[in-house]
């Protein structure tokens, strides 16, 4: 009979939403506690005004109607319950909490399939997503002064703080990236946005991790030679010639790694897409996917509204929300990329005034790099990262210093060993003008070697200057006419 009972209230007859009305009507406390929640509109239509009605009372008067004024202004008799027990009242929050779900799925799927006919897909998923997350907030947060040492150790354990592979950027960053958030690196055209991702992806797959890649940019082809001159050091020239000796490295290394995936797919590709991809690895390889890099959030298109896509900022404000929803959802790490904006071309020094649409990614994202280098740097083998914002550090505005590998595009941490300036609050940092005057041309002064005798020849009596600068190298060259 106890069966048969609970099936008749899992059918949510009138009787039992009259039931929940009573509840609520009896005891204030539970009508709070559900109100976010409450929809009159869930509820048989004879009873839709009793709800309606404890809305209306409640916003107005802060308090719920007495049973009379119930019954004489909605003509429903509701009568409270007596000897309300706690069993019933934890059953009531259960109960209404299912019945909320099910009836906002169903108006979901009705409304949904009055979209598809109408060839409207963007908004059925929302609709039902919205539907199947109802859910009454029973999670009472975190006791502050419970266990300190479990929470602690929950944040940088459990968290996911995962190192980067450059040790002075996990000094920055107080251990690495987290589970969850979006990082983002800005720089400009050329800047080697996809190459500093690219290398991170495999920091990580070298310490276990599988994750994925996904360009909406360069082809899966290009996105994978790359990795394979980084991964196998050699030059993409030397791989063309030596094709047998690449493939047999990228196996070698490959029983070593984490999985890994590079998925191209179209610009204005959304979030949907990238998650119904992941969904789809996961299914059909069964990679547990620790990380995604997203080549690059620019090019994606939001999946909540429908904007214009020369809106940048207002398009990026929602395509940042979706990706880092999306990382919290599937308790990932994500990365990201974006461009830099034309102020910023002839800037040593980035700030958010310099991110390409504006500051709405930068509130959004846990943490932001500005990529600084030139041509001349990456000849010389120099990259610089600047921390523009950091939600997990005091890191802001700190610099560190990678070198590049130009023939196998690596870029690695130069000192790794080393306790950087760049960690250490007060102490002054190597900034952008720093290494700039560092990779300045100079000339060299130096003494002669006599060919015929081999002995040096003083320097009062010939100097030769190596000269690199085409201007001053032209001056001497009149100079000497």
């Amino acid at each position: 009979m106890a069966k048969e009972a609970d099936s008749k209230q899992m059918e949510y007859t009138p009787d039992v939403q009259k039931f929940f009305l009573a509840l609520m009507l009896t005891n204030a406390e539970l009508y709070t506690r559900v109100m976010n929640i409450m929809n009159s509109q869930n509820f048989e239509k004879s009873l839709r005004p009793v709800a309606e009605l404890f809305k209306e009372h409640t916003d107005k008067y802060k308090s719920l109607p007495d049973p009379e004024q119930v019954k004489a202004l909605t003509g429903i008799d509701i009568k409270p319950i007596e000897n309300l027990t706690d069993g019933v009242q934890e059953w009531f929050l259960d109960a209404f909490e299912g019945f909320t779900k099910r009836q906002e799925l169903e108006r979901a799927i009705l409304k949904a399939a009055d979209l598809l006919e109408k060839g409207d897909f963007s908004p059925v998923e929302k609709l039902i997503k919205e539907a199947v997350q109802i859910s009454l907030q029973k999670d009472m947060g975190t006791d502050y002064f419970a266990d300190p040492k479990a929470r602690i150790n929950k944040y940088f354990n459990n968290g996911g703080q995962v190192s980067t592979g450059w040790p002075q950027m996990d000094k920055l960053l107080y251990g690495g990236f987290s589970r969850g958030e979006l990082n983002i690196f800005a720089g400009g055209s050329g800047s080697g946005k996809s190459l500093v991702m690219m290398n991170i992806a495999l920091n990580w797959l070298q310490l276990g991790l599988s994750g994925v890649y996904i360009s909406l940019e360069l082809s899966e082809e290009l996105t994978s030679l790359r990795t394979d001159a980084m991964l196998t050091s050699m030059s993409t020239r030397e791989i063309r010639k030596d094709i047998d000796t690449t493939e047999l490295r990228v196996k070698m290394l490959g029983k070593k790694s984490g999985q890994y995936r590079v998925k191209g797919l179209p610009a204005q590709s959304n979030v949907n897409d990238i998650r119904a991809y992941l969904k789809e690895v996961q299914i059909q390889t069964g990679i547990k996917v620790d990380f995604v890099m997203v080549d690059y959030l620019d090019l994606v298109m939001p999946v909540s509204v429908k904007v214009n896509p020369n809106d940048q900022f207002i398009k990026d404000k929602y395509v940042a929300e979706e990706l880092r929803n999306l990382a919290k959802e599937l308790g990932i790490l994500l990365v990201t990329a974006s461009q830099l904006n034309r102020s910023a071309v002839d800037e040593i020094e980035f700030d958010h005034s310099h991110i390409a649409g504006g500051i709405s990614k930068i509130n959004t994202a846990d943490n932001v790099f500005g990529i600084f280098t030139s041509r001349s740097m990456r000849e010389r083998g120099k990259y610089q990262i600047q921390c523009m914002k950091s939600r997990s550090s005091t890191g802001v505005g700190m610099k560190i210093d990678l070198e590049y590998n130009i023939e196998t595009m690596r870029i690695t941490d130069p000192n790794p060993e080393s306790d950087s300036q760049s960690y250490r609050p007060g102490n002054p940092q190597p900034t952008a003008n720093d290494i700039m005057n560092k990779l300045k041309t100079q000339s060299i002064v130096s003494s002669t070697i006599d060919p015929n005798t081999g002995e040096i020849e003083p320097l009062n009596r010939k100097i030769v200057a190596d000269v690199q600068g085409s201007k001053l190298k032209a001056l001497l060259n009149n100079l000497k006419k």
